[in-house]
């Protein structure tokens, strides 16, 4: 796969890249330089970021108040 560098310093990551490691729009990347290779590392604090706040409590104060709850109805 190739990638062109833009007038502006820009490239284009193939689709099929993109997909395989999940990267959408805002995905935070880390560069490093390996004598003349590019290395580009998915952020992983960026995915913990991303997934932060997206599982609701649905009526429960905290998630501790959740497990025990859920504990208590499971009968353990």
């Amino acid at each position: 796969m190739e990638a062109t560098v833009a007038e502006r310093g820009q490239i284009t990551l193939p689709k099929p890249v993109r997909d395989a490691l999940g990267l959408t729009k805002g995905t935070l990347l880390k560069v490093e330089l390996d004598g003349s290779r590019i290395i580009l590392r998915k952020s992983v604090d960026d995915a913990i970021s991303r997934a932060r706040g997206k599982f609701a409590l649905d009526g429960f104060e905290s998630s501790t108040e959740a497990v025990e709850r859920l504990r208590d109805e499971g009968g353990a």
